[in-house]
């Protein structure tokens, strides 16, 4: 923006140089210098009055900017390093103390050190923290302290290792989100490195126990190649959880408890590996649903999976129909012929679900149509055993284990012990064998008495 100097001096120099149309090629030529000078400095005082709005002072490398920008329709005061090629973090400790947004990607940043905003610093005002995509590996137990009221943290596009098997790949640190109090929102997409372990559902409830992240209520895991999860109630200690996206998977059923989310609105299957939906899955869906005291409805989207147009998705096309879940984009379900899925050819004619003929699949839909209904009349009369938790099992087998080991321990101890208690043993079973035979012969030596 010109200053009023700038805008005054550019001003008269014009005014001189209408009036002097006439003079020599010399005064023109200092009247031109002149002139340009002007410029110079207006063009620097608006340079000037830019800089000083968008500096992060001098410890911020010159790709950052910090000042009060438009995000998500409203003015906050931003710091921005996105591209920095940042490779640490030392530049938020210097974070000024108004940032309410901080947008810290595209840098390279294998590990997350301790305290990532300073040991004394408090940003009260931080409420969303994004640091996408640097190539983060490990973030430590204590990486993000001062961070009460951050309500957003979005760590999308990283390497995280979190496996519970510590070694010089796998950093397992249960306690990494302990800190984040009031965390609403969880981004976690493509998050995790490829090929994670398949034990990824156990570490991820590891962290959820003990950060304990009791009003998160958003929670992102697309694109992270889970196929299926080994611990089913990964999620059931996220007791405000709403949303669950678990988009771009390779699920093939939903093996994860859910009746446990008493608050859950919206689960996110489109693009995982589906071919078809267990009754099972669908009943646990329903259970969900139907739960007394429910204020929302579930929603739950099964779009772009690759279902298979024969009698298996017959109790699933009943089902849409008929469930109080709302099953979104229900119309537009496509199935698609099983040999061009299993050649990996495009289907020339795929077909939709809720057009499909059932007619001859009508001993699959009885089948389903008995298998709800006894899931009522467990409901209602309570004659079915309930399942056994994940927990409950694990616990018998370890007990179970626990047991034997002991045994084998007590039996190792006699035999190494066996000396021992042989000399032990031994003067009391010859003590015991005196007994006995002092008191044969004492009966032997009593008079027969006539009477």
């Amino acid at each position: 923006m010109p200053t009023d100097a700038g805008v005054a001096a550019t001003a008269s120099l014009t005014a001189t140089v209408t009036v002097r149309m006439t003079a020599t090629l010399p005064q023109l030529r200092q009247m031109l210098a002149m002139a340009l000078l002007a410029i110079s400095v207006t063009a620097a005082a608006s340079a000037s009055f830019a800089v000083s709005s968008t500096t992060c002072g001098p410890n911020f490398p010159s790709a950052c900017s910090c000042g009060r920008e438009l995000y998500e329709s409203e003015v906050q005061y931003i710091v921005n390093c996105t591209n920095a090629r940042l490779r640490n973090t030392s530049v938020l400790e210097f974070m000024p103390e108004d940032v309410e947004i901080l947008i810290f990607t595209g840098n390279i940043i294998p590990e997350l050190p301790w305290n990532v905003f300073g040991t004394i610093n408090n940003y009260k005002k931080l409420r969303i923290v994004d640091m996408s995509n640097n190539h983060i590996r490990e973030i430590r137990g204590k990486s993000y302290h001062h961070v009460p009221l951050v309500e957003r943290l979005i760590l999308n596009h990283n390497n995280l290792s979190i496996s519970r098997y510590d070694d010089e790949v796998n950093h397992h640190h249960p306690r990494v989100f302990s800190n984040f109090v009031n965390l609403q929102s969880l981004h976690l997409t493509d998050a995790f490195e490829d090929n994670s372990s398949p034990q990824l559902s156990e570490d991820l409830h590891d962290i959820f126990v003990n950060s304990q992240l009791l009003k998160l209520q958003k929670l992102h895991l697309e694109q992270n190649e889970i196929t299926h999860f080994k611990d089913r109630n990964v999620f059931c200690d996220l007791p405000a959880l709403r949303d669950l996206h678990l988009g771009d998977n390779l699920l093939k059923d939903i093996n994860f408890e859910v009746r446990c989310l008493k608050q859950l609105r919206f689960l996110d299957l489109e693009r995982n590996k589906f071919q078809f939906v267990k009754p099972g899955d669908m009943r646990v869906l329903n259970d969900l649903e139907e739960r007394v005291n429910r204020t929302v409805n579930l929603i739950v989207d099964f779009n772009l999976n690759p279902f298979v147009c024969d009698c298996k998705i017959s109790p699933f096309r009943t089902w849409i129909q008929s469930t109080r879940v709302t099953v979104r984009n229900k119309d537009s379900l496509m199935c698609f012929h099983e040999d061009s899925l299993a050649r990996g050819t495009v289907d020339p004619a795929p077909a939709h679900i809720l057009q499909l003929d059932m007619q001859p699949c009508a001993a699959a839909i009885a089948a389903a149509a008995s298998f709800f209904n006894a899931a009522e009349e467990e409901e209602r009369y309570g004659e079915l055993q309930p399942h056994m938790s994940g927990h409950t099992a694990t616990l018998i087998f370890l007990l179970i284990v626990l047991s034997m080991i002991l045994l084998g321990l007590l039996v190792a101890l006699v035999y190494v012990s066996r000396d021992k208690l042989k000399y032990m043993i031994t003067p009391v079973f010859d003590n015991v064998a005196k007994k006995v035979q002092y008191t044969s012969i004492k009966d032997e030596d009593c008079p027969e008495v006539h009477v």
